[in-house]
């Protein structure tokens, strides 16, 4: 049976608990394909996964070890074989995906359903280009469309420089929406290319004291809290983090907040089809999407690219690349 490289972790914990070693080959099954990965991403998903800080998602992983020790929830590659019912993909063809069940990108091989969030890399992307299309993207669309965001509407997007911060500035553009962004002075002049009409600094003053209201508030980083942003909202504005909050503070404020019927909190559960992964690629191919990427590592040094994510300090994506 052929090996292949892999970043494997049998334990819970920090980034050194991960270790590159050889595995199986995967084989495709009748309505699989095989690919044969070039790029994928360390991200929040995968670090959150690996660590298991917050005791809840063992509840898919595995309560004492990981069941799904290779992980990598974005990748791009190329086909190099398909299933005997697979009729949507050809060998040769590039595609680019996500899959936060399975995981396993983090290999020079992965196998995906031929239905899964995947879809072909347009034509003009590289691997590395393509690779980080989706995690981010797929968390700020969520959060988006719960809070249904129209044209004309103005939205604050806090931690407006990371993965899901710049796809939601991107993306809320796409709607029409008015974003005003909070990131430091070093990713002022990305944030207004990305599309936002305003940039607060928080290294020179408290955004908290604007003095404009907002239909949505969008913490991407999960620093804030609805107490913090209550007063940015207008009367039936949303607060929106993309994590639990203090004593998971924000999932039974999701739960409280919309029976008064003013200001309120949502926690919206991601979810990913085909059909967002075509949609995303239409954006790209439009120029009204691009990912941003930070850095690369080789797949030999993902343990410095965990610890580079876990600083907080990433702009956009950070991009591991196999060969």
């Amino acid at each position: 049976m052929e090996n292949i490289k892999a970043a494997v972790h049998t334990r819970y914990g920090p980034p050194e608990v991960v270790r590159v070693i050889e595995v199986p080959k995967p084989v495709p099954g009748d309505s699989e394909v095989l690919i044969k990965v070039h790029a994928a991403t360390v991200n929040r998903t995968d670090a959150g996964f690996r660590s298991a800080v917050y005791f809840i998602s063992r509840f898919w992983s595995g309560l004492l070890r990981p069941k799904r020790q290779v992980l990598g929830c974005e990748f791009a590659g190329e086909i190099e074989a398909v299933g005997s019912k697979v009729a949507s993909y050809n060998v040769g063809e590039r595609v680019f995906g996500y899959d936060d069940e399975r995981f396993g990108a983090h290999a020079e091989y992965i196998v995906m359903p031929e239905n899964a969030a995947m879809a072909s890399i347009p034509e003009r992307m590289t691997y590395r280009e393509a690779a980080p299309m989706t995690e981010g993207a797929h968390y700020a669309w969520c959060d988006i469309r719960a809070a249904k965001v129209v044209a004309g509407q103005d939205v604050l997007v806090y931690g407006a420089s990371g993965a899901i911060g710049s796809a939601a500035v991107q993306l809320l553009k796409h709607v029409g929406a008015c974003v005003t962004a909070v990131c430091n002075t070093k990713n002022a002049n990305l944030v207004r290319s990305l599309g936002a009409e305003e940039v607060i600094d928080y290294t020179k003053e408290d955004f908290t004291r604007t003095t404009r209201k907002f239909d949505l508030v969008f913490d991407a980083v999960g620093k804030t809290s609805f107490g913090e942003c209550k007063a940015l909202l207008r009367e039936k504005g949303v607060y929106v983090s993309t994590e639990l909050g203090k004593g998971g503070e924000n999932v039974y404020l999701a739960l409280i907040t919309p029976l008064f019927g003013g200001k309120r909190v949502l926690f919206p559960i991601p979810t990913i089809s085909r059909e967002v992964v075509l949609w995303l690629k239409g954006l790209a191919e439009s120029g009204e999407f691009r990912p941003v990427i930070d850095r690369s590592y080789m797949l030999e040094d993902i343990v410095e690219a965990y610890r580079y994510v876990e600083t907080g300090q990433k702009t956009g994506n950070v991009v591991l690349t196999m060969q």
